[in-house]
């Protein structure tokens, strides 16, 4: 089974790296490959070859085949689902249609949005992909036609209610993703979860509701999590912290505030402050511990089943309750997978190694969901349940409690460090100290309290969670100063050193030579990437849609030009791509930065940037007041210029003097910099228009690019 289930993932993953999705004609191959492992049994059963040669070679078939079924596994799933797109020809133009609000509406600072199943499209012609992804802008008008409008609208943040059936005009986009290294990739996220346009409602369009309830299974559950939502909101209004309970019992994460988020990051908390695999496991872990404490107190219900089954069947439903409420998320759908897969082999009283138990979760998980495997949560949720089953199963001594706790969380963080060094390029230095009282806290009291006040409606109940949460909080925040560890992110081949290594170190104690281990993991800290030569630089103009993001680095130092646009309260390019982009790089601190103008697809992701990374000095044309003022201020203007390893840097534009008119646009105040290096310059403009161009026109003053 071990190896079945290593091979289908590895089939699944594979398909996932192509470029461009394999043919599906190429599936044929899978018969001759069942037929050779077949006649290699019957071969092998004959001729009797050596046990071992035997074994290993039919491992090697099992694993190919397995391999081979993983991928175009994948490849079916893929196929069937990119064939419900939206045509490029129906791209941004209107299109009317008819269907139901499908999730719980996440309010926006603009407006709101939420997922939307289509039921019929009205536009003659048009093509629209059954699930679709829906924002409404609030502008100066709501959605109700004017003959249908009350004395007083409706207030926009609760006007769309999940599982209401409407008519819209909408226009719609296939789903796009930023092309840059380390940062988030949109497109696969949409396609796996399965969101195949995204769009805006038309505010100047005549809306409809046709049906204020569509009673299905689906829409019935997300009007309850829509429900339970808005009560805990309520309920813990202006409290500092209410969207993160909101979060950890609705999983509607959009209140969390940048700041906070920030906080959990740095002390590597941010897992358990939405719904995640370890709050199920963990509820379900307590379900487990009391029915059974019950059940044995009453001989009747012992003699119909054992507690430890009774236990089991329970701690599954309230699993099972917890996904739904919420929302069945695609995380969450393969923590129940995994739950299920291990209570199943508990039930039927089978004696099953944890590994086998493992690795059939591990098959059931990418069975039904073959993009598990490009989500960083899928690999560290089964890590860790890995090292955790590596490090105490079959130990001859168990150890006191709280020194197996200790030993535990040393060696989930050991455990889990290649992969997040891979992954995220940073890990917290204080993240086990962090989660080792977080997650008690967080999973045992503060999200069964959070749980039962919501859906009870008892508004002591979340007010003590949130007590809890805002002691927990005061903790983190202190230990959210200490330093994170940074780096560039390392070769493969350094990871799968390290992974060995990290293996090595935690073999039981008594074992010789445990210290090679530390060894093996000396080259993912310090296989560092390349960087420039002196006079050179490396010059990287990131892709952040409507907007601008340059990265400039020389021998020693790195500067950064604009931060591109602020998407919404919790998402902008300054996080979700140039931050990224600059860890993964290693720069772990920038020398300068400097803000063009004060256009939001230019400085929009500034205050990211400077939350998130170390800066020297900030340069701009316009005061930041929303940003820290850690950094030195300097405006721009014509004349400055400085050097960096042989790299020169001059600020062309504005002058001194342009300050003082109150009627240069802020496009014309944009800071003009020209970068000049060994092997050519670069000349980064801003936005500035025909007037600020004319004073630059000059041979001079012109950017080339010199080959060498």
């Amino acid at each position: 089974m071990i190896i079945l289930a290593l091979g289908f993932v590895l089939g699944a993953w594979l398909l996932q790296q192509q470029a461009v999705l394999s043919a599906l004609q190429g599936a044929w191959i899978l018969v001759p490959s069942l037929a050779v492992l077949i006649k290699f049994e019957a071969i092998s059963f004959k001729l009797s070859l050596h046990s071992l040669f035997k074994i290993s070679i039919q491992r090697l078939v099992v694993f190919t085949v397995a391999t081979l079924f993983g991928f175009y596994w994948a490849a079916t799933f893929a196929t069937i689902r990119l064939s419900d797109d939206l045509p490029k020809d129906w791209q941004q133009k209107n299109i009317e249609l008819i269907g139901v609000v499908a999730s719980l509406p996440e309010v926006t600072e603009r407006g709101e949005r939420f997922r939307f199943d289509v039921e019929r499209v009205l536009t003659v012609g048009a093509k629209v992909p059954q699930h679709i992804s829906l924002n409404f802008y609030r502008q100066s008008e709501d959605l109700t036609p004017q003959s249908q409008k009350p004395e007083t609208a409706p207030n926009l943040t609760n006007f769309f209610h999940a599982g209401e059936r409407w008519q819209f005009t909408v226009r719609l986009k296939r789903p796009h993703s930023t092309y840059n290294p380390h940062g988030f990739d949109f497109e696969a996220w949409a396609l796996a979860e399965n969101i195949r346009a995204t769009g805006t409602i038309r505010n100047k369009s005549n809306y409809k509701k046709l049906n204020n309830f569509v009673f299905r299974p689906n829409y019935i559950v997300e009007h309850w999590r829509e429900s339970t939502g808005n009560y805990i909101s309520q309920a813990l209004q202006n409290k500092p912290y209410s969207g993160v309970i909101r979060a950890l019992v609705v999983g509607d994460d959009s209140q969390i505030s940048q700041a906070d988020w920030n906080v959990y990051l740095r002390t590597g908390v941010n897992h358990l402050m939405s719904i995640s695999g370890l709050h199920i496991t963990m509820l379900a872990g307590l379900a487990f511990s009391l029915t059974a404490f019950i059940w044995r107190r009453f001989p009747t219900l012992v003699m119909r089943m054992p507690a430890r089954k009774a236990a089991t069947i329970v701690g599954v439903m309230v699993a099972l309750i917890y996904a739904s409420l919420a929302g069945w998320s695609v995380p969450t759908q393969r923590t129940i997978y995994m739950l299920i897969t291990f209570a199943l082999a508990l039930l039927i009283g089978r004696n099953l190694a944890i590994s086998r138990v493992l690795a059939m979760a591990l098959f059931v998980v990418v069975l039904f969901d073959p993009w598990a495997v490009i989500a960083p949560g899928f690999w560290l949720s089964f890590g860790a349940v890995a090292v955790i089953a590596y490090v105490t199963v079959a130990r001859l001594q168990l150890a006191h409690w709280f020194k197996e706790a200790i030993n535990t969380q040393w060696a989930i963080t050991l455990g889990l460090l290649p992969l997040l060094i891979f992954m995220f390029g940073q890990t917290s230095i204080i993240s086990p100290i962090a989660n080792a009282f977080a997650i008690p806290v967080i999973s045992l009291v503060v999200v069964p309290l959070a749980i039962l006040g919501g859906l009870l409606h008892l508004d002591f109940i979340l007010h003590a969670a949130h007590f809890v949460l805002e002691i927990c909080m005061q903790g983190l925040t202190w230990l959210a100063t200490f330093p994170l560890w940074q780096q560039a992110a390392p070769p493969m081949w350094t990871v799968l050193i390290a992974i060995f290594g990290v293996l090595w170190m935690l073999l039981p104690r008594g074992f010789p030579q445990r210290w090679l281990g530390l060894i093996m993991l000396l080259p993912l800290f310090f296989v560092d990437s390349p960087k420039p030569a002196i006079g050179e630089m490396h010059v990287a103009v990131l892709d952040v849609g409507q907007g601008l993001a340059v990265t400039i680095q020389t021998a020693n130092h790195a500067l950064l030009y604009d931060a591109g646009p602020h998407y919404s309260a919790q998402s902008d390019a300054g996080s979700k791509i140039v931050v990224p982009f600059l860890r993964g790089q290693g720069v772990k601190k920038l020398d300068g930065f400097i803000v063009s103008h004060n256009d939001n697809d230019h400085r929009g992701g500034a205050a990211s940037v400077l939350a998130q990374v170390p800066v020297n000095w900030l340069m701009t044309s316009f005061e930041i007041p929303e940003v820290s003022t850690k950094q030195k201020r300097v405006k721009c203007f014509v004349g400055q210029h400085w050097q960096w390893d042989g790299v020169k840097f001059e600020v062309l534009y504005p002058s001194i003097n342009s300050y003082e008119n109150p009627n240069l646009t802020d496009n014309n105040r944009s800071c003009v910099v020209k970068v000049t290096s060994a092997l050519g310059s670069i000349l980064l403009t801003g936005d500035i228009e025909k007037e600020a161009e004319s004073i630059l026109v000059e041979p001079v003053l012109q950017a080339s690019i010199n080959k060498p």
